[in-house]
């Protein structure tokens, strides 16, 4: 009785093992990260890029730099060409295939894209777009599946010589083997094992790796019935994708197809003989034999492979010679862990959970297609660590005492083109960019300014403001009395000159007058979506925002009143390429046209002659940019916001501990949005004018209208029949001298 007992047990044991190997091996046998790509790089005549800027994008796509570049995956770049072959790639809209282009430059832009082959013009092509990064299972597993006849006979065999050589004729298990694993249990002598192919995939796949009788009897059991359900190819197809074969960062490389991307820049069908070898050869220990770290010991275990393949009659002894003194052949471009880029990669993760489930995201595989820039991304991490380096130097500040994030944006649409979420970015730490509120400061004055200029009948460029010293006392609070920064008061002042100035107590009076829940609209229409405090200090900036936050606030200002919510995302395919979600472009105009031309004619003036004007250092002549300088209470804050023709930036430097920096706005984050922009050429900012806006010659002393006779005069922008009527005495008093001259002249007097 006892005996059936435990033949019946042993039998429902068998069967849900049976269900279990058939329920994972047959269901989804992977979970496959959503792979995240930048956007990619589209290429036509007239496109403004630099070859140099293409050629770095190519790096980043692992290319190859080769003279005559036959393959896809390769380059060459010569006097003002640089030809290239690109892969084969499947975007949202189909695929397109690989071919090898001819792209010539000249000043900074392309002027002719051809096919090397057909020598035929090519309107419009693309590259196929970097990797960013993966959202990833449990324990950040990483793999590219392939299938087995994408596999080169050089890894099968290499496989089978050194891991199984009797893989095709056992039913899953070596007995001779499993005895010697058991005498190494009882035993706790280091005797070679023998696990079959089938076992390792089972003990990979079902189980854990502990070792004791137990595990070793389940995955004894597990392989038998694996064999029995499946045929040779589906087992090695399987253990091809899953084994463990390396450490990038905190990603596991597992499988072939991902291992020959990390290790050699190439496709696994591309790998050579000696480099099939090498990778098997890691299977004993893809750390021990890391051929990036230890090469020495990763080219004697591939030789090791080599000798035994050919020992088993896999290859000639002739292509044993052709390949054994090789070197290793391993690309010089690592992984840099799961992303490059996680600042970014956490916007594009916490938009995409809005969507889709966690589990989704992290087995599906899902291709999610992102708005990053890799050029300008490139340029926000380098400008933001290289400043901070050079002004903790320059003001004998602590080392790494110094913080920052960078939020760029296109001016044209609501895509992020980079996000920088600190001094160290490939650190996935406090994202500063989207997750430090900090106060905001003089940021806050455009929305005060625009609430003014909404009201053409009060309120012009050439308004005059009172910055006399002011005492606000309201019921509950303290009083409160706010300074200039300079410590000094300035009488009247032309608004334009206050915003230009950044002179909080005209701010203030203007806001309070405005009163303070319509600037808080004002501020609510230009996309800040959190709620502020109807307190009088608001106005100078007491709110906290992120940097991603401002960045918002400003793409409404830089896109004439047009709110868009900024977004990271493209595309969403599934893991065959077929279409899952699109992100439309939604559109409200929250701000008139007039109002927003006028702020940023305005803020085109801080940058001109006001706060702002040092960044002339930067940019070009003719930019125009329009911008803000923000700093907050002991100097704990410096903020700059701007924006030219194409792009929106915003930088933040600070410290994580909320201390005096000694920085300005000017001083500190100023300095990294002009580098940056430095470096990306930015378009010169020539917003359209409204029907309803007309431009006046005004005369600086007195705001009135002037001619030609006057000598400091500035054009500027008025909402019609708001622009001063009254002419300046220095235009009345050139008309008097004209006429007189002219009857000076008649009648022949001096």
């Amino acid at each position: 009785m006892t005996l059936l007992l435990l033949m019946l047990a042993l039998a429902g044991y068998l069967v849900y093992l049976d269900h279990t190997v058939r329920q994972q091996f047959e269901g989804r046998r992977f979970a496959l990260p959503a792979r995240v790509y930048a956007r990619p790089l589209e290429l036509f005549v007239g496109k403004k890029l630099e070859p140099g800027q293409l050629v770095a994008e190519l790096k980043m796509l692992r290319y190859s730099a080769n003279d005559d570049p036959t393959r896809p995956g390769q380059y060459s770049y010569k006097g003002h060409t640089v030809s290239v072959h690109v892969h084969d790639f499947t975007f949202w809209d189909g695929a397109q295939p690989a071919r090898r282009l001819s792209v010539n430059f000249s000043r900074g832009a392309i002027t002719a894209l051809t096919d090397f082959q057909t020598g035929r013009n090519i309107d419009l092509t693309r590259l196929d777009p970097v990797p960013i990064g993966g959202i990833y299972p449990a324990h950040n597993e990483d793999r590219v599946l392939v299938r087995l006849e994408q596999v080169p006979n050089s890894v099968v065999d290499a496989l089978i010589a050194i891991e199984d050589h009797n893989f095709y004729n056992h039913w899953g298990i070596d007995p001779r083997g499993i005895a010697r694993a058991f005498y190494t249990m009882v035993t706790g002598q280091r005797v070679q094992g023998g696990s079959t192919l089938t076992q390792q995939l089972v003990k990979n796949f079902y189980l854990t790796p502990e070792r004791t009788i137990t595990r070793k009897f389940n995955e004894i059991l597990m392989a038998l019935l694996l064999e029995l359900h499946y045929d040779k190819r589906d087992i090695l197809e399987t253990y091809i994708n899953e084994v463990y074969l390396g450490q990038d960062g905190n990603r596991a490389i597992h499988g072939f197809g991902l291992a020959s991307r990390f290790y050699f820049n190439r496709s696994i069908e591309q790998l050579e003989l000696h480099q099939s070898a090498l990778l098997v050869g890691m299977l004993k220990g893809p750390t021990y034999f890391d051929p990036r770290r230890h090469p020495k010991r990763a080219l004697e275990r591939r030789n090791l492979v080599l000798a035994e393949m050919q020992r088993q009659g896999l290859i000639t002894q002739m292509e044993l010679d052709a390949v054994r003194y090789r070197g290793l052949d391993v690309s010089d471009n690592p992984g840099v862990g799961a992303s490059a880029h996680p600042a970014f990669l956490e916007l594009v993760h916490r938009q995409l959970r809005r969507d889709y489930f966690e589990d989704d995201l992290r087995s599906e595989g899902l291709q999610i297609f992102t708005t990053l820039d890799p050029i300008v991304q490139a340029a926000a991490e380098h400008s933001l660590s290289r400043r901070l380096d050079q002004i903790e130097r320059a003001r004998r500040l602590p080392a790494d005492l110094l913080e920052g994030a960078v939020v760029v944006t296109s001016a044209l649409n609501n895509e992020i083109h980079a996000i920088v979420g600190g001094r160290r970015p490939r650190f996935e730490g406090f994202n500063r960019a989207l997750d430090a509120e900090r106060q905001i400061g003089s940021l806050m004055k455009p929305a005060i300014y625009l609430t003014a200029l909404s009201k053409p009948d009060r309120y012009t460029l050439v308004t005059p403001l009172d910055d006399s010293k002011l005492v606000w006392k309201e019921a509950g609070t303290d009083d409160w009395s706010p300074e200039n920064y300079d410590k000094e008061f300035h009488g009247e002042v032309p608004l334009r000159m206050a915003l230009a100035n950044s002179y909080n107590v005209s701010s203030a009076r203007l806001g309070l007058a405005l009163g303070v829940d319509e600037v808080i609209e004002t501020a609510h229409l230009l996309g800040v979506e959190r709620e502020m405090p109807p307190f009088a200090s608001t106005l100078l900036g007491t709110v906290n925002l992120t940097p991603l936050e401002v960045a918002q606030m400003y793409h409404t200002l830089a896109t004439g009143g047009f709110h868009m919510r900024l977004g990271a995302i493209r595309e969403v395919l599934t893991a065959d390429g077929k279409p899952l979600q699109r992100y439309p472009l939604k559109v409200e105009q929250t701000i008139g046209a007039a109002p927003a031309y006028l702020i940023t004619a305005a803020l085109q003036d801080v940058v001109r002659e006001g706060t702002a004007r040092r960044l002339s250092q930067y940019l070009p002549p003719g930019i125009n940019a329009a911008g803000k300088t923000g700093t907050t209470d002991e100097l704990r804050d410096s903020w700059f916001a701007g924006y030219t023709g194409d792009r929106v930036a915003v930088v933040w430097v600070g410290n994580d501990e909320n201390k005096n920096t000694r920085l300005t706005g000017s001083s500190g984050a100023m300095t990294v949005w002009g580098d940056m922009m430095a470096q990306l050429g930015p378009e010169p900012l020539v917003p359209p004018q409204p029907e309803n806006v007309e431009r006046v010659r005004i005369d600086v002393a007195t705001g009135l209208r002037a001619d030609e006779g006057c000598s400091d005069t500035v054009e500027l922008p008025f909402i019609q029949g708001s622009a001063p009527e009254k002419t300046a005495p220095c235009a009345s008093q050139s008309t008097g001298k004209k006429i007189r001259s002219w009857f000076q002249r008649v009648i022949g007097k001096d």
